[in-house]
């Protein structure tokens, strides 16, 4: 036997559930801290928090294939399918509408059974203007070997080798049945963690469609988490394993070779909870613009409050390297004296902090100060 769908056992997966269960509390005991800081937002800010979330993990999803896509258009897709007005206007490609149509499908979708219907339907999403297909919004019907190869032409190294396009029906068939009787109102209930770990490695080893896969995984992992909870949880999953892009693939490709995922349900555990954390950390972020706005309404001038949204927009990361003068005043269009009174301003009022002296002065968000967080 070489891979797992190859053995006897399969789909049986077995693991050692104790090894999991720690991260299974934390994960919980996290879900409910982050539901309830989101309901200390308002609905402005809950709306922006969704879009940004769905964008971010839309752009990482496919970065991880290889894909290169523009978040403002992904977000601007976003915001149109709710009927909300964007401030970009530039037209998204197909494969950013796209990929934006999944998001907000699996988002509302979320409570959902899954079914094949569903999931055609996202692949058909996912590969949105290719011509290079045969089978899309379907299972792959292609007699040669479905492989995840790397390596010269001549002398490729096979990570994994799916099971053949004719045992697909049958295989799906089964996954879909395991994969809604094990929600959280199932016969065979499994915790969050667990059920989304198994969920992925499942569908990545039967490796259904003709591409789109690891995408369509993905967001059955985060569908299977979201219901354990009964309600839409804000995870970066992808944006999570981009970061892991290596060790992600390396698990998966040692998962792949036996049923017993002990060692994979450990790794996407703590991946799952390091995702959970950022994703935390969006949601204080949002909060702390909030308050720090609210603090300093009838305190600063229009142009500060324009260059500290501008600051906010970039997230919890900022501005690469700190905002400069240079960056103020293209963003406000203040002269070099306006500029320097407007940062010296904001800096004693604790909405930023300096550092660096004269042209190398750089300045970043103060999140820390009493009141804001």
């Amino acid at each position: 036997m070489k891979w797992n769908w190859q053995s006897p056992e399969w789909p049986n997966f077995t693991w050692d559930r104790a090894r999991i269960a720690a991260a299974e509390e934390r994960f919980l005991l996290g879900a409910g801290v982050s539901l309830g800081t989101v309901q200390h937002l308002g609905a402005d800010d809950r709306q922006q928090l969704l879009v940004e979330w769905m964008s971010g993990e839309a752009v990482t999803t496919s970065a991880i294939e290889g894909e290169v896509l523009n978040r403002a258009s992904v977000q601007s897709s976003i915001l149109r399918q709710f009927g909300l007005a964007s401030p970009d206007k530039r037209r998204a490609t197909a494969a950013e509408q796209g990929i934006a149509e999944m998001m907000v499908d699996v988002y509302r979708s979320f409570s959902e059974p899954l079914s094949e219907q569903m999931l055609f339907g996202w692949h058909r999403m996912v590969t949105s203007g290719r011509n290079d297909l045969a089978d899309i919004g379907r299972y792959r019907t292609s007699p040669e070997p479905m492989q995840v190869v790397s390596g010269p032409i001549g002398s490729p190294a096979v990570h994994f080798e799916a099971p053949p396009s004719k045992r697909i029906p049958a295989e799906m068939k089964r996954f879909l049945l395991w994969f809604n009787r094990t929600g959280a109102q199932g016969k065979e209930s499994l915790p969050a963690l667990t059920r989304a770990g198994t969920a992925h490695l499942y569908f990545e080893s039967i490796h259904p469609f003709e591409d789109g896969n690891g995408r369509i995984g993905r967001a059955i992992a985060e569908k299977a988490m979201t219901q354990s909870f009964g309600q839409p949880v804000f995870t970066a999953l992808a944006t999570t394993i981009l970061a892991h892009q290596k060790s992600y693939y390396q698990a998966l490709e040692r998962a792949n070779r036996r049923n017993e995922i002990t060692e994979w349900l450990v790794w996407f555990a703590d991946i799952a909870l390091e995702a959970q954390r950022r994703s935390l950390a969006q949601v204080e972020f949002i909060l702390a613009k909030t308050k720090t706005l609210d603090r300093l309404r009838d305190q600063i001038n229009e142009r500060q409050r324009k260059a500290l949204l501008r600051l906010f927009r970039e997230g919890p990361e900022g501005f690469k390297g700190g905002l400069s003068a240079g960056n103020y005043s293209t963003i406000t269009g203040a002269p070099p004296a306006t500029t320097t009174r407007d940062l010296a301003d904001l800096v004693e009022k604790g909405a930023l902090v300096r550092t660096g002296e004269r042209r190398h002065a750089r300045y970043t968000l103060n999140l820390g100060v009493t009141g804001v967080l």
